[in-house]
Order: C-alpha cells, then sequence, then structure tokens
C-alpha cells in the first residue's frame, strides 16, 4: 500500500488574508494611545455609525454592523463594541491604506494589497494590530500565496527557512513585516508600545510571544475546476508553501498523518464547497463556489468570524501571560506583585472569559475549535491552579505576619503583667531625669527598655502600614494596569 503523501496544485481566483500582530503598552496610556490614533487619521469603530460598513475589507466587501451586534451574546458585546472611547473593553480604530507591494523571495515576487489596518486596545495593557490584504493579482497558485503568508507573518527571522523576504513599495525596502509595520503602516504607534524584555512589574515586551509570529488568518477562492483534497487543506493549516529551492513544500510524506490532521482540524459544514482549517498558526476558508455567491461569507470572514478569532486570541494571550509572570515572581521580593496577579487573573476570569461567546450554532462550532486548537482550557486550568497556589502563598505569608505580632504582644502582656500592668518608675513622673539611668536597678531597665522597645515598635507599625497602603495606591495610580 502507497501511504506516501502527493501535493495536488490548486489555482486561487481571489486571497484575502489578516495578520494579528500582539503587542504590550502601558494601561495609564490608554487614553492618550487613543487620543494618538485618533490624530493619525485612525477612525474609532461603533456599531452606530453605518458609514463603517464599507471601506475597510476590500472591493465590495461590507460587514453588516447589524449582524456583529446580534452575533455575541449581550454581556460580551457590550465589552467588544463599546460606544466611547473611555469605556472598558476592547477599542478599535480602524485606518484605511489601499496600496499595493510587493513581498519577494526564493527569487519570485508576490503582489499584494493592504487594504487596511486596524488597532485593538485590549484590556490589560494588551494591544493587537490587524493588517488587512489581499493578492493583486487576478490568478495565483495556492503555494505562492501559503509562502506569502509564511514568510508575512515572520516579524524578525531567525531561521534560515525564514529569512530572504524583502518587502518593496516603489523605491522603498523593508527587510522584516516588522520594519514594515513601524516604518511604514503605522510608524508613531511604536513610541507606545513597550520595549523593554525584562520584566518591570508585569510589563515587558510579550516575551510569551510564541515565535515572533503573527496569528494569520484567510478567505481564498478557488478556480473549481478541482475538488479541495485533504493535501492541500493540510498545507493550508500547516501554511506549507516552498521549500527554500522554490518547489512547493508539504511538511508531511505521511497519507495518514494527513488524514488525521484534516479530521482534527477541519471545520466542514459547508463540503464540499466549502473547508475551514484551524491550527496554531492560521484559520484559512477555502471555497469553490464564485465570488458572488461568496458575499456572505465574506461579510462573515471580515466581521463575525474575524472577532471570534481575535477574542479567543485575546484568551490565549492573556492566559499564557499570566502562566508566565507566575513563573517570574521571585517569593521574597514580589509580594505586592502577587497580589496585583490575584487582582489580574480575578478581574480577567470575572470580566471577560466566557465559555460561550455567541449564540450561532456556527459561533458555537467555531468558539470549541479555538477552544481546542489553542489549548485555552487545559492554559486555564493551570491559571486556576496559579490563583490557588498564590491565595495559599499569600495566606501563609499573612500568617507569618500574624503570628510575629502576636509573639510580640505576648511577651509585652507577660512583662507588663509581672509588672502588675504598671511600667511606671517614680522617676519618670513629672520632668524625667535621664541622668538616673545609669543607676537603675535591673527590673527598672527591663521596665525601660520594654517601655521604650513598645512605643517604638507601635510608631513603626503605624508608619509601615501607612506608608505602605499609600505606596499602594501610589503605584496603582501609576500604573493604572488592571481596568
Amino acid at each position: 500500500m502507497d501511504s506516501t503523501a502527493k501535493i495536488h496544485p490548486l489555482t486561487l481566483d481571489q486571497a484575502y488574508m489578516s495578520f494579528l500582530f500582539p503587542f504590550s503598552f502601558h494601561e495609564k496610556e490608554r487614553e492618550n494611545l487613543a487620543d494618538h490614533l485618533r490624530k493619525n487619521h485612525f477612525t474609532f469603530f461603533s456599531l452606530d455609525q453605518k458609514d463603517l460598513q464599507r471601506g475597510f475589507y476590500g472591493e465590495d466587501i461590507e460587514v453588516k454592523h447589524e449582524e456583529l451586534d446580534q452575533y455575541f451574546l449581550p454581556f460580551l458585546e457590550r465589552k467588544l463594541f463599546p460606544q466611547r472611547t473611555d469605556q472598558q473593553g476592547f477599542l478599535r480604530f480602524s485606518k484605511r491604506v489601499n496600496e499595493s507591494f510587493t513581498l519577494e523571495v526564493h527569487e519570485t515576487s508576490f503582489s499584494f494589497l493592504v487594504n487596511s489596518i486596524d488597532v485593538m486596545i485590549c484590556p490589560f495593557g494588551i494591544g493587537i494590530i490587524t493588517i488587512r490584504t489581499e493578492m493583486d493579482e487576478e490568478q495565483e497558485k495556492l503555494s505562492e500565496v501559503l509562502d506569502f503568508m509564511n514568510h508575512f507573518r515572520v516579524l524578525e527571522p531567525k531561521l534560515d527557512e525564514e529569512k530572504g523576504a524583502t518587502i518593496r513599495k516603489d523605491d522603498r525596502e523593508f527587510n522584516t513585516t516588522n520594519e514594515f509595520v513601524f516604518g511604514y503602516l503605522c510608524p508613531s504607534l511604536k513610541a507606545y508600545i513597550v520595549h523593554d524584555d525584562k520584566r518591570a512589574g508585569y510589563f515587558g515586551s510579550l516575551p510569551f510571544f510564541e515565535d515572533e509570529r503573527m496569528l494569520s488568518s484567510g478567505f481564498f477562492i478557488a478556480d473549481g475546476e478541482h475538488p479541495i483534497s485533504g493535501d492541500q487543506l493540510y498545507r493550508m493549516g500547516q501554511l506549507d508553501g516552498k521549500n527554500p529551492e522554490g518547489r512547493p513544500f508539504m511538511s508531511s510524506t505521511n497519507a495518514e498523518y494527513i488524514e488525521r490532521y484534516v479530521q482534527n482540524h477541519v471545520h466542514d459544514r459547508w463540503a464540499p464547497d466549502s473547508y475551514t482549517v484551524t491550527s496554531d498558526h492560521t484559520q484559512i476558508t477555502v471555497s469553490i463556489k464564485s465570488r458572488e455567491q461568496l458575499a456572505r461569507p465574506l461579510s462573515q470572514f471580515m466581521g463575525t468570524h474575524h472577532y471570534n478569532l481575535l477574542l479567543h486570541y485575546f484568551y490565549k494571550i492573556m492566559l499564557l501571560r499570566m502562566s508566565f509572570e507566575y513563573s517570574e515572581i521571585q517569593w521574597e521580593q514580589d509580594e505586592d506583585y502577587v497580589e496585583e496577579l490575584i487582582e489580574l487573573i480575578s478581574k480577567f476570569s470575572s470580566r471577560y472569559y466566557f465559555g460561550e461567546v455567541s449564540s450561532r450554532t456556527e459561533g458555537k462550532e467555531l468558539t470549541k475549535t479555538y477552544r481546542d486548537t489553542f489549548h485555552l482550557n487545559s492554559l486555564y486550568e493551570e491559571v486556576k491552579q496559579t490563583l490557588h497556589e498564590l491565595y495559599r502563598a499569600q495566606e501563609n505569608q499573612s500568617n507569618k505576619r500574624h503570628n510575629m505580632l502576636l509573639f510580640m504582644l505576648t511577651v509585652f502582656t507577660v512583662v507588663s503583667g509581672i509588672y502588675g500592668m504598671n511600667l511606671v518608675i517614680e522617676d519618670w513622673k513629672g520632668k524625667t531625669d535621664w541622668s538616673k539611668v545609669p543607676s537603675y536597678s535591673f527590673f527598672e531597665w527591663i521596665s525601660l527598655i520594654t517601655a521604650l522597645t513598645g512605643i517604638s515598635l507601635s510608631v513603626i507599625l503605624l508608619l509601615t502600614t501607612g506608608g505602605k497602603g499609600l505606596w499602594k495606591k501610589f503605584r496603582k495610580w501609576k500604573r493604572d494596569q488592571y481596568r
């Protein structure tokens, strides 16, 4: 039996691709960032503005705001689509680009159009840039499109197979996607992004950001001459475009393995005309229907499905972030950060993390796919265990402080009891004559030391407690992270 997988060619009439680039920013700069985006020609997205249903998604593509409103459950809809920038939740700012570029790699070039970019200001100091692109030719091979997606999503190439891609615009050249995003698409945004790769409190440059690659999504319209095959779906899920020699590439030769992969990662509700494959790297819908027949599926890809994917991607980032921060805690030094991490986990779980996000059947199916693919359930269980450990550690530290305080009070109570609750020495009445202290008896020395120590400890306790409370309020005001 020949179990060697074969690559079947596929011609695409059109391909729409989106790339999600997460970043971190200081939460206290949230309002300043929103104002900055407005000044740089970004439009605040609101469901009340019907004129925003077109213009950002490509020619003749319209995203109905009513469908966005009805797709998500009411308690989540208010957070995804706030009406003002001073409200909590996800603030979306969009800007139309509509410019053509060329990506050169493997001695070939791929022409693509950037339709628009979004900057989503998410809760807890997380932001996500969405770059909407489409291929700029009438027809392209599947290998060309996948190769473009595989290279474009790499922000800083480090492996040999990732290097060599160049993005060109007229006489300008960008050697990395990171340089292209912050050097051309939204250069002014760079000032608001946290760049320090060492933990400063609980910020950083997303050290938990996997592989330094963007999450991608795509909607492919095939020419319809041949049905969609399993190896094509597998290559889409893995973004297997071309090898370094420039030939079509597939990262498996085992047909049985590919079949199992397709069964676990493909949503085939609309088969055999349309399929959706979801992996850690991408989510791609491919269809052999005509462009006219795909008006609504394209609208859903740009609208409801995009928001569903973005929301679960945010879940994944936050869960990885909390696991990372827990691993970075230095217990002897980070007592205050433990309290903040408990607050972060509690607010995220209660305000934003929901098992059900959509009332639609397809929305529930995609939600289950995202949770399985991104391993959200296991990550959430790990975070819940983290919360339990933090509470236990905090309780142990609190018990130690209480025991120490109880020990000190017990000592003073015993000493005071010995003196009949009276530590007053005759020399202390009226004006104290400190010259007589050296001639005190043994028991008078005990009385003096106990009194002075008790007064000193009381003053120190009041100062440290009050100072610590004021410091916490100042730091929270300064950082203003957990909204």
